[in-house]
């Protein structure tokens, strides 16, 4: 993170401060939270860029100001039990019913052979979780396509980990060439560290990837030499205002604002109040001639049995009030009235007030669990972000129809997702036999037989061979 006079700092290392905790008045020294919002660049977008190894000297843009902002948001999110949930119920919510490759005819998941088994080779369902967290944690996903030698067929169809990857400072008319990948949690990466791939154009990457092997023409009409590239990697990215590289996905607010920190701050705050709180059920008070008394009764005169006797009965008396196996019974003590006529007892137990500890903040907690859900794009009844019977909890008609309403957002995800498919089929000539499709979730009543069905939105009018959405 950048450090300027004129923005916020990152507050990581700021000494510990003292933290007030219960009515007592009693001081708990606790870790101050670090401000989440001094990992964004406050000056908009960081167009910086690092060169990287070798003679080619090409340049990559830095994500964040000290290219690190991908993790410190998986770190941010990771810390924060509703958050780190939230990411999870969106991916999931985005999968739905899986990825599929649907016949024109049927509408149901095609059977054709070579189909089926080029998805098993490429485990569809498998990358299709990893671009779905990519997209929900940062807005954009890289996949890569692998051609056949001879360049007829694409064969493979692979995920490239959005966090590891860097795009290519834009050339003079504002396009992105190569796409970067390697490890850049190092401060420094060797050349043979990092893959560099060609990027298909992000609008158009079918047409591209033809132009480029010969299928095609281009602009000017005419086929150019087929590329002995075999290996082209497509950029997926939803679209945010003001970003021309990295998308700044829009639950990234939760970190600028100020609800984060108070979270983290009641979090550490309970912990410190229930650590520094001892829970003792009794006090008993005994008078100073109690433990003569005893002895002189006993009639033991010798300084260490008479050390050893009164251990024991304070031993007793600890037994006596903590034993379960000692509830209900009667202990019978006396007293007597001193000249001033006040009562002087032998022995007294006082039953100290044990009301739990550490519930001061929790309205504040449940208060910022559901911002955090809001910013996650997520109904809190949904997570389980508002517990407890006297919540607004909703009812199971409620919460069916918010899921669907849920599965409903994830198209335009889905819409976007669908190109790296999209090419495949089409470059490898199944475009006349499968379209891709992922078929939403819809929670059913009692009355239709069945927990759950499927549906999508992507249904092909076969009519005019256009979406019937």
């Amino acid at each position: 993170m950048k450090n300027k006079t004129n923005n916020r700092v990152r507050l990581d290392y700021i000494p510990s401060g003292v933290f007030e905790v219960g009515k007592s008045g009693v001081q708990a020294s606790i870790e101050t939270v670090e401000d989440s919002s001094a990992v964004f660049d406050e000056d908009g977008e960081d167009v910086s860029s690092t060169t990287l190894p070798g003679a080619k000297g090409y340049k990559y843009v830095n994500w964040g100001a000290d290219n690190r902002l991908p993790y410190e948001l998986i770190r941010l999110i990771g810390v924060d039990e509703v958050m780190s949930q939230n990411k999870l119920f969106n991916v999931l919510t985005c999968y739905g019913a899986g990825q599929k490759y649907n016949d024109y005819d049927t509408g149901r998941p095609t059977v054709d052979k070579e189909i089926k088994k080029w998805m098993l080779h490429n485990s569809i369902p498998s990358f299709m979780l990893e671009q779905a967290t990519d997209m929900k944690y940062y807005f954009f996903c890289v996949s890569v396509i692998i051609l056949s030698v001879d360049g007829s067929r694409i064969v493979r169809l692979r995920h490239k980990e959005a966090c590891y990857c860097r795009f290519e400072k834009a050339d003079d008319k504002g396009r992105i060439n190569h796409v970067f990948y390697g490890n850049f949690r190092k401060s420094a990466l060797r050349e043979d560290e990092i893959e560099v791939l060609p990027l298909l154009d992000e609008k158009d990457p079918l047409g591209d990837l033809e132009v480029r092997m010969g299928r095609a023409p281009g602009k000017d009409g005419k086929k150019s030499i087929p590329t002995k590239d075999r290996k082209f990697a497509i950029l997926v990215r939803f679209p945010t205002p003001g970003c021309r590289y990295y998308p700044l996905p829009n639950y990234t607010s939760i970190f600028r604002g100020d609800w984060f920190d108070i979270k983290r701050l009641i979090g550490k705050g309970k912990k410190a109040k229930l650590k520094n709180h001892a829970t003792v059920k009794y006090q008993v008070e005994v008078h100073k001639d109690f433990w003569s008394n005893l002895l002189a009764e006993e009639h033991i005169t010798e300084p260490v049995k008479q050390l050893e006797r009164i251990k024991k009965e304070k031993e007793n008396i600890k037994n006596f009030v903590s034993g379960i196996e000692n509830s209900g019974k009667v202990w019978i003590t006396g007293y007597y009235i001193d000249p001033n006529g006040k009562e002087n007892r032998m022995v007294r137990i006082n039953v100290i007030d044990t009301t739990k500890e550490g519930g001061d903040w929790s309205e504040d907690i449940q208060e910022a669990s559901n911002i955090t859900c809001y910013g996650d794009n997520i109904h809190p009844n949904l997570v389980g972000a508002t517990p407890g019977k006297s919540q607004s909890n909703n009812s199971g008609s409620d919460k069916r129809e918010l899921f669907t309403l849920k599965q409903s957002l994830e198209i335009a995800f889905h819409d976007l997702m669908y190109m790296p498919h999209n090419v495949v089929i089409h470059y490898n000539g199944w475009g006349e036999k499968v379209y891709p499709d992922v078929p939403m979730i819809l929670l059913t009543t009692l009355d239709q037989n069945t927990d759950a069905k499927s549906t999508t939105a992507n249904r092909i009018n076969h009519n005019n061979d256009e979406d019937d959405n």
